[in-house]
């Protein structure tokens, strides 16, 4: 080539105005001009024929365009996804005139305006009883701390909450933001474990290590006796594999100690969610359609809509090729509005691809998971192996840039 010319990648609103103000353009015109720079596909599912075509002229009309089904045009198939492809600015012309639009296109103007919005949201605060966990700047590392005999990757390593303190302290030393207790296993295959002595494994636990140190902590369960005693003890978030639907009474007690929760996708149980048929039909569209509804069921709640964290749920009920996909697509999820959490530690797909079986030594494919996550959109890891995923976060973090 005769000139230095070059095909640009702007994956944010951040970079546009960066590459905007590094040529000298005037203040009006970045405003003007970066919502030009960047280019969105946004896919809406089972529309009518009728109202995928009005937005498909619509589309085109701003200059951008919208792929549908065939037999669209002619109405002979009963139902179409719509792939719409344009600019942020075309997008945000086309959302204003189909909330002129009858046949429920304003609601879809609306979707697409939150959906923009929340897409270009960047920094998140987390409000606790007993602080502001902020998740701008970097990548924050959660600490798993196991106190069950029967976890997948580390059960029956610590036998009492003196030893978990001590587990505490060394997480805490190696650079752990959260650290996440647990008394009941989720790992594949696993069964419930009786109220009772889910409370002797974490209560003592928590209060140790809330007394000791200045950490915020996560419970790891899915009853709301368990989450409550928790929080009186000094835990502050709430971490729900079940996204509140395996104990009626988890969001009344959430939004009563007005706590941030966790809402994790999981199809079935830990006991059969690895069974039987995996596939999906959709599976960003079923995950993200579920996560969006468990969110408004907890705002419905009381639960304020600041304090809760999206989870897709890596490993639980998907096959290999799903949590991979799961992991290059997780910027979807940012349309939901709210910070994502990502589990990848040790998991059987770590080890699957790269052939380690002995989920402790799982450590180079959980670090390559771990980076392509927060390259991808985690705002928070959950980790066995703190020290050193605290060092992958800090260079994917300065890879990504623009925190």
């Amino acid at each position: 080539m005769k000139n230095r010319i070059r095909l640009l990648h702007v994956p944010s609103g951040s970079e546009a105005e960066d590459l905007l103000r590094g040529i000298g353009v005037e203040p009006y015109g970045i405003a003007s001009m970066a919502p030009k720079m960047r280019h969105c596909n946004v896919l809406i599912e089972g529309l009518t024929p009728k109202v995928a075509n009005i937005i498909k002229q619509e589309m085109l009309s701003q200059g951008g365009d919208a792929a549908v089904a065939r037999g669209t045009v002619d109405c002979s198939v009963k139902r179409t996804d719509v792939l719409i492809m344009g600019t942020v600015k075309q997008l945000l012309r086309f959302a204003d005139k189909l909330a002129l639009q009858p046949f429920g296109l304003k609601d879809v103007s609306s979707d697409i305006r939150e959906l923009l919005a929340n897409a270009g949201w960047r920094e998140y605060v987390l409000k606790t009883p007993r602080r502001e966990i902020r998740l701008t700047g970097r990548t924050l590392v959660m600490g798993v701390i196991n106190m069950t005999p029967d976890s997948f990757s580390d059960g029956g390593m610590i036998a009492d909450a003196r030893q978990g303190l001590r587990q505490a302290v060394r997480l805490i030393g190696e650079g752990a933001d959260i650290l996440d207790v647990g008394g009941e296993s989720s790992r594949p295959g696993a069964g419930p474990v009786p109220l009772k002595e889910e409370l002797r494994r974490v209560i003592p636990l928590i209060r140790l290590i809330t007394a000791e140190t200045d950490v915020p902590v996560s419970i790891d369960t899915v009853k709301a006796e368990v989450a409550r005693r928790a929080v009186e003890a000094g835990a502050e978030i709430v971490n729900d594999i079940t996204a509140l639907r395996g104990d009626r009474q988890m969001a009344r007690v959430v939004a009563a100690a007005g706590v941030p929760v966790v809402l994790m996708h999981m199809r079935g149980t830990p006991r059969t969610m690895q069974k039987g048929d995996l596939r999906y039909r959709s599976l960003l569209g079923e995950i993200l359609h579920f996560l969006d509804e468990r969110i408004g069921k907890a705002v419905s709640a009381g639960v304020s809509r600041d304090r809760i964290v999206v989870d897709p749920g890596i490993g639980f009920g998907k096959s290999v090729e799903d949590n991979l996909r799961l992991i290059r697509h997780l910027g979807e999820f940012k349309g939901l509005g709210c910070p994502v959490c990502v589990g990848v530690s040790r998991k059987h797909f770590t080890g699957k691809i790269t052939g380690v079986e002995k989920p402790s030594e799982r450590v180079e494919g959980t670090a390559a998971a771990v980076t392509a996550a927060i390259l991808n959109g985690a705002d928070i890891v959950r980790v066995h192996d703190v020290g050193i995923m605290k060092r992958v976060a800090a260079m994917a973090d300065a890879v990504r840039g623009g925190r």
